[in-house]
């Protein structure tokens, strides 16, 4: 199924999205994390989301690591993909996609998926040929993704809190992911 999937490495880069930030769930409830990046001004033009560059004049790595392990160091499956995290945020990366696709490469290997590596040569508007996907990137998105609960870090005191990074279930479910996400995610479309 995975072969199908083609991600777009030639649209141009649009602000409100999750490629930049993501949200996890710590002692106070859902928390983003937000990876700066080095804006173009408009005099240049609209710019590729393939050349967006990261701002690593600001710690974020650093900030982002110990901030995930302080909201999940409890987990039940922190410590067994900590080391294959942590590089993400200890290698220095200087395009936002080049960080997301080895983001990605990482959680699949820890899911023991194979990734899919297709990625598009040019943008098309709206694809014929395939289902197009790409609206999840919108970090105000009108459609929710509804999945069942999963016992969280936190979900004594915050009870449990939908619609966050991967990483909340992978540390979270562990091994369970692929089953949880196979039998459990439901995409509901609200008008």
């Amino acid at each position: 199924m995975h072969h199908d999937i083609c991600w777009e490495a030639e649209d141009n880069y649009q602000k409100q999205t999750l490629r930049n930030r993501t949200y996890i769930a710590n002692d106070r409830g859902k928390h983003i994390l937000s990876i700066p990046i080095i804006h173009v001004g408009k005099a240049n033009g609209r710019q590729k989301y393939k050349d967006v560059l990261i701002d690593n004049s600001y710690a974020w790595q650093r900030q982002h690591w110990r901030t995930l392990q302080t909201a999940y160091r409890t987990s039940p499956f922190f410590e067994y993909y900590e080391d294959e995290i942590e590089p993400l945020y200890t290698q220095t990366f200087d395009k936002l996609q080049e960080f997301n696709l080895k983001t990605i490469g990482v959680i699949f290997d820890c899911l023991q998926l194979e990734m899919p590596t297709l990625k598009s040569t040019h943008f098309v508007d709206k694809p014929t040929d395939k289902e197009d996907y790409r609206f999840l990137v919108s970090a105000k998105l009108k459609q929710q993704l509804n999945i069942a609960p999963y016992v969280q870090v936190f979900s004594d005191r915050n009870g449990f809190i939908p619609n966050l990074s991967i990483l909340d279930a992978l540390f979270n479910l562990g091994p369970n992911t692929v089953e949880y996400l196979n039998h459990e995610f439901i995409i509901r479309v609200n008008d």
